[in-house]
Order: structure tokens, then C-alpha cells, then sequence
């Protein structure tokens, strides 16, 4: 039976830690508003640029319209991009993702898969296992905003048209609330869009996208012309899918930091209960036995 100091300094190691998981709570929570309304503000945004190059492409009449980053071609090597935390403590926020990555090298093993990532714990995860890395974007998530994350898509898209990789895929967490998020994975290049690109044949897992029926919409002029302006939309697509990815896994992580640590919190106190009912059972055991030691010393000097 442990004793009564170790039962004082066990309940008061809980309580530190308590203290500590509703603290990250409080800390997340607050974290979780700011990235919860970038993200709602952003994917409108992305959604309509899809609409738009769909549009342009659909309706391009006698004019063929393309770009290099539209048009799908045999896949030899591939690129998936990891995105994940720098820290832990978030529950299965990145167990998940690095689950999916690693489904998706099993289900592709005849193709040549490089692996970059955004966020400590994936990268760490895939270099212990001798994974075949190409980089880590680990400053992204320090300094997340739209400037940064169109670099990344600049180097993938270059990448991608010097013909080093034949698609580029990105797997992450998206944001559906606080407490619930879905992992992702979503082909970066060649761009989809709502109606725009086919998918990239013989990867495994991978179907083709239902065209979502485009709605008959009034013919605009455009200036300079209809393919300037998607040679001008499509980059800036890439960029933004990318950006939206980041936006979704770090409002998701947030929110299932949130979710765990209000659970560690309730866990706590619900231990440091049984401890102190333990502590209590015990103290009274001790004073007890004491007790029955006093009487039968006087018993015996009588």
C-alpha cells in the first residue's frame, strides 16, 4: 500500500498537470477563433477562382484553351506533401494524417513517391523509417500567410512543368469544427477544378471526380483575352489550394488540441478524486491502527 506522502505528492502532480491541460485549452481555444474565421473567409475565394477557370475553359467557344499545369499525363514520380504539427498533445490529429500518407505509399509502391512535409512529427515519422525525403517546409507554420505558402506552390508548380514530378498530391487535415476534422487527401497538380483536368491515371485509390454540371452563365469579354487571363488564374489557383490546405490543418489542429486537453482536464480531476478517496481510505486506516496500538499497550500494562 503506498503511503500518505506518496499520495500528497501524487495528487499535487496531478493538479500541476491539470493546470497545465487547461491552460493549453484556454490557449487553443483562442488560437482556434482566429484560424476558424481565416479559414471560413477563404475557402469562398477558392471556390469561385475554381468556377472561374472552369468557366474559362469550358466556354472558350472555337478558341482551344490549356495549361501545362491543367494537362494530366502518365505518372512516373510523384510528390506528396505532409502536412502535420510541430507538436504533439492534440490527440489523433496526427496519427491520422500520417496513416493516410503511409496508405498512400503502400497502395502506390509501384511508383516513385518523394515525400515533403510541413511539420515536425511527420517528418520525424517518415526519417526513422528511411522514407525517401525530398524537403520540410517547417517555416510555413511560423510564418503562415499567402506570400509564403505561393513560394511552395511556385517550387512545386516549376517542379511539376519541368516534367521532375507527374503529379503532386498533399494530405492534411480539413476543418469541419471544433471537435471533428477529416483527413484529406487532395491532388494539387495537375489542378482540378469544379470541371477542369482529368484525373492522373495508375495511382491506386484514386477516381475520377464527378464534374459538378456547370450552370449556364452569361458570356463576359475578357482583355486581354481568354487565355492570358488563365495563364494569369491558374498559378494563383495552385498557390491558393495550397494556402486553403494550410489554413484547414491549422485550424484543425487547434481544435483537436482543444478537444484533448478539455478531455486530459476531465481526466485529471476525475483521478485526483480517486486519489483523494484513496488518501482519505488510507489516513483513516493509519489512524485506525494507531489507534488499536494505544489500547492494547494500556491493555497490557493493566
Amino acid at each position: 500500500m503506498a503511503s500518505l506522502r506518496d499520495i500528497r505528492k501524487r495528487i499535487r502532480s496531478v493538479k500541476n498537470t491539470r493546470q497545465i491541460t487547461k491552460a493549453m485549452k484556454m490557449v487553443s481555444a483562442a488560437k482556434l477563433r482566429k484560424a476558424q474565421d481565416a479559414i471560413i473567409a477563404a475557402r469562398p475565394y477558392a471556390q469561385m477562382l475554381d468556377q472561374i477557370i472552369s468557366d474559362l475553359s469550358t466556354r472558350s467557344g472555337d478558341q482551344e484553351l490549356a495549361h501545362p499545369l491543367l494537362t494530366a499525363r502518365p505518372v512516373r514520380k510523384v510528390e506528396l506533401l505532409l502536412l502535420t504539427s510541430d507538436r504533439g498533445l492534440a490527440g489523433g490529429f496526427n496519427s491520422n494524417v500520417i496513416r493516410r500518407a503511409s496508405r498512400f505509399l503502400y497502395e502506390n509502391s509501384g511508383v516513385e513517391v518523394e515525400v515533403s512535409t510541413v511539420g515536425r512529427k511527420g517528418n520525424d515519422f517518415f526519417r526513422q523509417r528511411g522514407q525517401k525525403m525530398r524537403k520540410d517546409f517547417g517555416f510555413l507554420f511560423q510564418r503562415l500567410d499567402y506570400p509564403h505558402a505561393s513560394q511552395v506552390a511556385e517550387e512545386m508548380s516549376a517542379r511539376f512543368l519541368k516534367g521532375e514530378v507527374d503529379a503532386v498530391y498533399v494530405v492534411y487535415n480539413e476543418f469541419l469544427s471544433a471537435i471533428s476534422q477529416k483527413v484529406t487527401l487532395a491532388q494539387l497538380l495537375p489542378l482540378q477544378t469544379l470541371s477542369v483536368g482529368a484525373p492522373t491515371a495508375a495511382l491506386a485509390g484514386q477516381s475520377a471526380p464527378v464534374a459538378a454540371p456547370t450552370p449556364a452563365l452569361v458570356d463576359f469579354k475578357y482583355e486581354p483575352g481568354r487565355q492570358e487571363v488563365l495563364d494569369r488564374l491558374v498559378p494563383q489557383a495552385v498557390a491558393i489550394k495550397l494556402y486553403r490546405s494550410l489554413l484547414e490543418s491549422v485550424a484543425s489542429e487547434h481544435g483537436a488540441r482543444m478537444s484533448a486537453m478539455e478531455n486530459a482536464t476531465s481526466n485529471a480531476s476525475d483521478m485526483i478524486a480517486s486519489l483523494s478517496l484513496t488518501y482519505n481510505r488510507t489516513r483513516q486506516a493509519v489512524i485506525t491502527k494507531e489507534l488499536m496500538e494505544i489500547v492494547s499497550g494500556a491493555e497490557s500494562l493493566k
